[in-house]
């Protein structure tokens, strides 16, 4: 049984901006890793010591450092680029709850390697697998009652960020976190009597985390890959019914686990998995967009520049976005080298302004640059021309939507 969520108390540093007089520019939150971040990353992945002043000032500094490489690009609502969690954007939740192990599994038996688009290209998915170096990982097992236990963790990088947003000018500032379905995906559960109970006592610990961002000013980003995501792994053998079922209870969840957080406070991101494979059994943004809606946050982040999903754009001739939230269209894809051109991402923000208010879009990129600390979708010189694309791309757009 879910508790009464509480109000949250904060103090408004960063307020929710809309695009008022031009479009404004933003991403999804995970940029490429320093190199001598990852060197501190790696030691702490494989339990090798390290020296843990040096780390923490190495990574205060690559905080200030990316920080400010956003605002010079031109991006207006920039993110600490997720420089401190140490897994990946959704386990890094390991690091700060309670109640879970880690065992090994083999590649047969790795639940990653399950779904429908991996089965169909299977001999692709083996030759991807192996040029990211993702070879047997771990079963996180659920052993023991779930609380939050990285209050550290969060407020170091609250502080990180502050520090960095000291030194720029910029119009909002966001952190990302993991949404509940997106928490610890694949784990088993071996405590709590049912996966319900287990992702609801997920759901009460996370708060914990979204309160403290909140509480210190900023806007929170919930990332949820797998609301996405889930159906491939599902269906078959489960049917799209099974799969709506479960999303609407993870809908629930996520709404429960913001209770009290006020909806201009929070962005929702939406995408199909940041790798850079077929997709050809991907969900339907059309088939999912009103549980979408259904989540209470001011922002929608969704993916809409990969060549599987760009022509849904026309999901909002259709579907009204409701009064008062914002459109935050990927328009800069995060898994191709090659560079958008800035008048391609000007097309695909104008299409968007015209159909749901120019003052309701911001242009963003699908997902983030970076899956993980150490594994990188693109270059980081690529990833700065494409982010300088998206800035101009915006600015014709502007110009366009405002002349």
């Amino acid at each position: 049984m879910l508790a009464k969520a509480p109000e949250f108390l904060t103090h408004e540093i960063f307020i929710m901006q809309r695009s008022t007089d031009r479009i404004l520019t933003t991403h999804v939150g995970s940029l490429i890793r320093p190199d001598d971040l990852k060197d501190f990353i790696r030691a702490k992945q494989s339990g090798k010591p390290f020296d843990l002043a040096a780390y923490k000032s190495c990574l205060t500094h690559s905080v200030a450092d990316i920080v400010a490489q956003q605002a010079k690009v031109g991006i207006d609502i920039p993110s600490d680029g997720e420089f401190g969690k140490g897994i990946s954007w959704s386990q890094y939740a390991l690091d700060r709850l309670s109640g879970f192990e880690r065992r090994p599994v083999t590649r047969e038996t790795n639940p990653f390697n399950r779904g429908l688009d991996r089965s169909k290209f299977a001999a692709f998915y083996a030759e991807m697998d192996a040029a990211d170096g993702i070879n047997t990982t771990a079963d996180s097992i659920c052993v023991g009652p779930i609380a939050y236990t990285g209050q550290d963790e969060v407020q170091r990088d609250i502080d990180n960020f502050k520090a960095a947003l000291g030194k720029v000018k910029v119009s909002e500032a966001f952190l990302p976190v993991a949404a509940i379905s997106s928490v610890i995906p694949d784990r088993k559960n071996e405590y709590y009597k049912t996966e319900d109970d287990c992702s609801a006592a997920i759901a009460e610990a996370m708060r914990t985390e979204y309160k403290m961002i909140v509480d210190a000013g900023f806007v929170i980003q919930l990332d949820d890959a797998r609301a996405a995501v889930t159906y491939d792994r599902m269906v078959p053998p489960a049917s799209f019914e099974d799969y709506m079922k479960w999303l609407g209870k993870m809908v629930d969840l996520i709404n429960h686990s913001i209770a009290g957080i006020p909806e201009d406070r929070i962005r929702y991101h939406v995408c199909w998995g940041s790798w850079p494979g077929p997709h050809t059994s991907d969900v339907a943004l059309e088939k999912i967009v009103h549980e979408i809606l259904r989540v209470k946050a001011g922002a929608l982040v969704i993916e809409n520049a990969n060549p599987r999903h760009e022509h849904e754009w026309k999901v909002w001739e259709k579907v009204k976005l409701p009064q008062g939230r914002i459109l935050v269209p990927g328009v800069i894809s995060h898994a191709t080298n090659v560079v958008e051109h800035p008048e391609l991402v000007a097309e695909r923000v104008t299409r968007l302004a015209k159909l749901v208010g120019r003052e309701n879009v911001i242009a963003s990129t699908d997902c983030g640059f970076a899956q993980g600390p150490l594994l990188r979708r693109v270059h980081p010189s690529i990833m700065w021309a494409k982010l300088e694309a998206l800035s101009e791309g915006a600015r014709i757009a502007s110009r366009q939507l405002w002349s």
